[in-house]
């Protein structure tokens, strides 16, 4: 497939009336809607937006490539937009941008489509190319010119020359941009150093030109430029430089260098991240990474789970029981699958994915022993915690005790040792050391909350309630998400009746106050605000995002404040969910009174939306 069959001259805006990188972002969205390529405008801009959060898409030399893979997208294409004066996209060079490629993949999108778009990242790359953009004055001419540099990348891409043997894996969380723009920038840099290299990318199409033992057996260093998680155990005993892929796009000659003089220190085959490393990035490493990695891999069964549990209260809170007279067979069986079932696998899977962050695919199996022993053992979520951590160090440790075994007995130890002498040691320690004092503080804790006076509820819900909006989707509301779900599984359900409340007023909030205040927001932002009612009401904060990315100083305050006496409020009016997920559908069934909750909620909105409204200033389009 051409490029130009997903660059139309629909798709192009030759001007840019945008100042801002979210303005432009906006701009281009519009242009790939009106051209019929999206299902849903709101959902792949704010996909667009979740990419920028992870690393800037601006990658230089005058280019941004905002790019997302979504289902939100109905036909993958490319939307060109350029701007003469520039635009401070935040790139990684600091200067400004004036050439945007917004990628819209589809979920579906066939390699067919991903081998085009890594193409246009590959003559991106070119200066030639980039000068006759800017200076092309026709949709026509950008077709052409794109057309002229258009050429179907070849199976193997192997730079023979003269200097060492270098090898390379590239990789980014949505692979379809800076994995191949890595991957040419340090193939070009190679051919004029001289440098001998083959570049392995793990992109959305799956992994081309897989490097071999052969190959690694010989060679002098290898790079890995990735911002995701690629296989780095066949790396043992090579010098290895790790580094984000943007470094592989910015630095190619610096990295390549460094390989060939091997500046880098030898992978030990632990999985674990080099602390001497200097190029590694602190924020992929280290307790919160292992911690939001259990956490985000556990969310699936809360999310389901819960929203099972709460399907199965319409029949009667205790339809599910068999001795109750309101008892219902299908309640039971959705109890059942929701509550014993995807909530009985939420511990363990919490556990194996923490345990497997810090060990790689070792520490999965006696993560998730160790977090089911803390599930039956009454050791609870706390327990699950220590039992994740514990078995991925435990697994770690037998790596490097283990290292010096005969190469001929490398096979047995995944398939055997590993999993054979962690289980047993996260086991024992879980049975005899954890499981009953976790168990005990668990009790203590639930007794603690239990017995708390109103006003020490009131303030718990109030820094659970302003925890779910200051982030909006991020760190600190996970972690107030994570606390409300491990009270519930303590058996206290008032603290995430705030949780829920506190995450549910930034969209709703928002959402009124673009249907109040209309003159105070543009019709993009009106249109926005109809989803954040949806939004809202299904208990997902991330709504507010795109418009407090747009205007932080007056939204973050707004969604705070109106957070903060959600779940104040709710905690004063003495309610609890058992159900972790579900929004207004779960609302009938708080413990408490139900109506008050809604108020709480409504009160919570109306004054985040009142803020913003008296806030902002009237706007002329």
């Amino acid at each position: 497939m051409k490029i130009t069959e997903l660059l139309t001259k629909d798709t192009i805006k030759l001007d840019v009336h945008s100042t801002t990188k979210n303005d432009v972002i906006t701009e281009l969205v519009t242009v790939l809607d009106r051209s019929g390529k999206l299902t849903d405008k709101v959902a792949f801009e704010k996909a667009v937006l979740a990419r920028e959060e992870q690393s800037t898409t601006g990658i230089g030399e005058g280019i941004a490539i905002p790019h997302a893979k979504t289902s939100a997208v109905k036909t993958p294409a490319i939307a060109f937009g350029r701007s003469k004066s520039g635009i401070d996209y935040q790139s990684l060079d600091g200067a400004v941008s004036h050439l945007f490629f917004m990628i819209a993949a589809s979920e579906g999108a066939n390699n067919t489509h991903l081998e085009a778009l890594a193409r246009l990242s590959s003559l991106l790359m070119k200066e030639e190319v980039r000068k006759k953009l800017l200076e092309a004055n026709s949709e026509d001419a950008i077709l052409a010119i794109i057309d002229q540099y258009d050429q179907a990348d070849e199976d193997e891409e192997v730079v023979v020359a003269t200097k060492g043997k270098i090898l390379a894996v590239t990789a980014c969380p949505t692979g379809i941009a800076h994995t191949y723009m890595a991957a040419d920038a340090l193939k070009e840099k190679a051919k004029d150093l001289q440098i001998s290299i083959k570049v392995e990318t793990n992109g959305s199409g799956g992994v081309k030109n897989l490097l071999t033992q052969a190959e690694i057996d010989e060679a002098t260093a290898i790079i890995v430029a990735a911002d995701k998680q690629v296989d780095m155990e066949r790396f043992k005993g090579k010098h290895v430089i790790e580094v984000p892929v943007a470094d592989g796009i910015r630095r190619p000659q610096e990295l390549l260098e460094r390989a060939v003089k091997q500046d880098a220190p030898v992978y030990k085959g632990s999985g674990e991240k080099r602390n001497d490393d200097k190029e590694q990035s602190g924020g992929r490493r280290g307790f919160y990474k292992h911690l939001m990695n259990g956490v985000s891999n556990m969310l699936p069964f809360v999310v389901g789970g819960g929203i099972l549990i709460a399907i199965s209260f319409m029949f009667g809170i205790n339809a599910a029981n068999p001795d109750h007279e309101s008892y219902n067979r299908f309640a039971e069986a959705l109890n059942t699958i929701g509550g014993g079932n995807a909530f009985g696998l939420m511990i363990p899977v919490l556990a194996g994915f923490i345990a497997m962050s810090i060990a790689d695919r070792p520490g999965l199996a006696p993560g998730m022993v160790g977090g089911f022993m803390a599930a039956q053992g009454g050791a609870g979520f706390l327990g699950g915690l220590i039992a994740g951590f514990l078995a991925g160090y435990i697994v770690v440790f037998l790596k490097k005790m283990l290292a010096g075994m005969p190469e001929s007995l490398e096979g047995i130890k995944p398939v055997l040792l590993y999993p054979l002498l962690g289980i047993f040691s996260v086991g024992m320690i879980m049975f005899f050391v954890v499981n009953q004092p976790a168990s005990a503080l668990n009790t203590a804790i639930s007794n603690l909350l239990s017995g708390l006076g109103t006003g020490n509820l009131v303030l718990l819900g109030i820094i659970l309630g302003g925890m779910m909006a200051i982030d909006m989707g991020g760190p600190i509301n996970k972690a107030a998400f994570t606390f409300g779900i491990a009270m519930i599984d303590a058996g206290n359900f008032a603290p995430h009746a705030a949780v829920m409340a506190g995450g549910m007023v930034p969209p709703l909030g928002i959402a009124l106050a673009t249907s109040i205040f209309r003159s105070k927001f543009t019709k993009r932002e009106r249109d926005a605000g109809i989803t954040c009612y949806i939004m809202g009401a299904s208990f997902i904060t991330e709504g507010a995002i795109p418009f407090a990315a747009s205007d932080p100083v007056r939204v973050i305050p707004s969604v705070i404040t109106g957070s903060v006496i959600a779940g104040g409020l709710a905690m004063f009016f003495g309610n609890g969910l058992r159900a972790p997920h579900g929004g207004a559908f779960v609302i009938p069934f708080v413990e408490g009174n139900p109506v008050l909750y809604l108020v709480a909620i409504l009160i919570g909105a109306i004054v985040t939306a009142l803020m913003l409204g008296f806030w902002k200033k009237t706007i002329s389009e």
